[in-house]
C-alpha cells in the first residue's frame, strides 16, 4: 500500500479549509483516509499552517511521500520531508 501525506479539501463553496491526511494513495480527495494530521487555512493573513510535527515525522519515517504542496508546508513548519 502506498501511502501519501496530503491535503483534503473541507470548507463551505468558495471558502476552502485543507486538512492535511494520511491517505492511501488510490483513495480519492476527499475520501477514505488513515489520519489527520494537519490544518491549513490559506484564507488568513498570514496563512494558518498546523501540523503536528511528531506524526508527520512518523509517517515520513515508515515511507509516506508528501506531495508537493504538503511538501511546501512541512518545510515552512521545519520539518524534513526526505522522509529519511
Amino acid at each position: 500500500m502506498s501511502v501519501r501525506i496530503r491535503l483534503r479539501r473541507v470548507g463551505s463553496k468558495k471558502n476552502p479549509i485543507w486538512r492535511v491526511v494520511v491517505a492511501d494513495q488510490r483513495s480519492p480527495r476527499d475520501g477514505r483516509t488513515i489520519e489527520t494530521i494537519g490544518q491549513y487555512n490559506p484564507q488568513m493573513n498570514p496563512s494558518l499552517v498546523a501540523i503536528d510535527e511528531e506524526r508527520a515525522k512518523h509517517w515520513l519515517e515508515r515511507g509516506a511521500q508528501p506531495t508537493p504542496t504538503v511538501a511546501g508546508l512541512l518545510r515552512i513548519q521545519g520539518i524534513e520531508a526526505s522522509g529519511s
